[in-house]
């Protein structure tokens, strides 16, 4: 309901994000709600550094190599202009990628095509397939752009638990008949964000046989590929007769240390990398030429992502080792930069009622943050992300978080 105080507009905004109630909503964002609590725990407590664990994003700058190259391509003339749905020298290059690091052969010219990050791909994807009173099959936690996209067409999201006890892997038998009828997508990321669960070769021929006897496209965001710890990094693509129900989207963001750059691809099926490059040339005009170029060099030279690895191993090793001594039960992921715990019950003369009020006080109390996610059981998320500039700052954040959270007597 409009009242005299609303803009002329306020009835017209769509029903995709509010309707007339659009900007009048009390909720707030849980990251929102994070950013909130850090700025009152630094201004109450401006002696006491803030362990930051909530940050998402790598904390180091590309390769010097990719750095460089940038820098030379930014000065070519040719570089200048719309790159459209893509140059072939980065589908080639990722073409390469795709075979050395997967074995996986892939034409340059119909079964990949970039995109300005995977994140838009991921938006762009429900676009090629959803119309009203469709269904997007989702795991959670995880990544939700895919669904909201899918709200935006009026379609609907059914989401699938990622349990401990399963492996962070989706139980797709459960999933009801009448909602397997109106499925057009399943969406899933392995690594997980954020449990840090794998999938297997056995998981993947299981997602493709659900794929066939169900008719239900598969979109597998691989964003976290190279953070692979317990062997070889796995591509959906490898498994036979993945290519023939679905895409992989492959980020440069984790595994390259190129966050704010703005890279991935969509490799798989040709008619469905066709239809994204269809919606996608009508939403942007292409990733500047010059940047393509440099993150072609990074897909050309794969064992960058070797020491992008090994770092967040070696902290990730760190910080399960510093969590355990206060009382939680973390232990290595098997992928991803997180570390995906169970949350404290409470603590001294407190609980908690799930991991949003437990994260909130560990940041108002000890200026510890991480973040909350309680979609399938109350767990934390501590990100192996943190600034740190060597090996000697991490150790003494590791020993600081330990004096910390060890006066809080957390219980479990």
């Amino acid at each position: 309901m409009t009242t005299p105080a609303d803009p002329w507009f306020q009835s017209l905004f769509a029903e995709r994000i509010g309707g007339v109630n659009y900007g009048k909503s009390d909720k707030i964002y849980k990251f929102e709600k994070i950013k909130r609590a850090k700025r009152a725990a630094m201004a109450a407590h401006p002696e006491r550094q803030l362990l930051d664990f909530g940050i998402g994003e790598n904390d180091d700058m590309a390769d010097p190599l990719v750095r460089d190259a940038l820098k030379h391509e930014v000065d070519k003339v040719e570089n200048r202009g719309y790159a459209d749905n893509g140059i072939a020298a980065f589908k080639e290059a990722a073409a390469g990628f795709m075979k050395k690091v997967f074995n996986v052969a892939l034409d340059p010219v119909t079964e990949i095509n970039h995109a300005i990050g995977s994140k838009p791909a991921l938006a762009m994807l429900p676009a090629v397939f959803i119309n009203s009173g469709d269904v997007t099959l989702m795991t959670v936690p995880g990544y939700p752009v895919a669904g909201t996209h899918t709200a935006y067409y009026g379609g609907e999201v059914y989401n699938l638990p990622l349990l401990a006890e399963n492996g962070f892997l989706p139980d797709l038998g459960a999933v009801p008949a009448d909602v397997r009828r109106r499925a057009k997508l399943l969406v899933i990321n392995y690594p997980n964000s954020p449990t840090g669960g794998v999938a297997t070769r056995d998981f993947y021929r299981r997602v493709i046989d659900f794929a066939h006897t169900n008719q239900i496209v598969i979109v597998q965001d691989a964003a976290h590929a190279l953070l692979s710890y317990d062997g070889p990094p796995l591509s959906f693509l490898q498994v036979e007769g993945a290519k023939e129900v679905g895409v992989e989207t492959h980020s440069m963001s984790k595994g390259f240390n190129m966050i704010g750059w703005r890279m991935a691809f969509v490799a798989g099926h040709p008619t469905i990398v066709r239809a994204y490059a269809d919606v996608k040339d009508n939403c942007d005009s292409g990733q500047f030429m010059a940047i393509q170029q440099a993150a072609a060099a990074a897909l050309r030279n794969p064992e960058i992502g070797d020491a992008v690895r090994e770092k967040y191993r070696r902290r990730l090793n760190k910080l399960v080792l510093a969590l355990n001594k206060v009382g939680f039960s973390a232990k290595m992921p098997s992928g991803t930069y997180f570390l995906y715990v169970a949350a404290p019950r409470g603590c001294e003369g407190r609980a908690f009622a799930n991991a949003e009020e437990a994260s909130q006080f560990l940041i108002t109390e000890q200026s510890v943050c991480c973040v909350p996610w309680d979609d399938a059981g109350a767990y934390l998320r501590f990100s192996a992300t943190y600034l740190a500039r060597d090996e000697a700052n991490e150790d003494a954040l590791m020993a600081e978080t330990v004096e910390r959270l060890g006066r809080l007597q957390l219980r479990f």
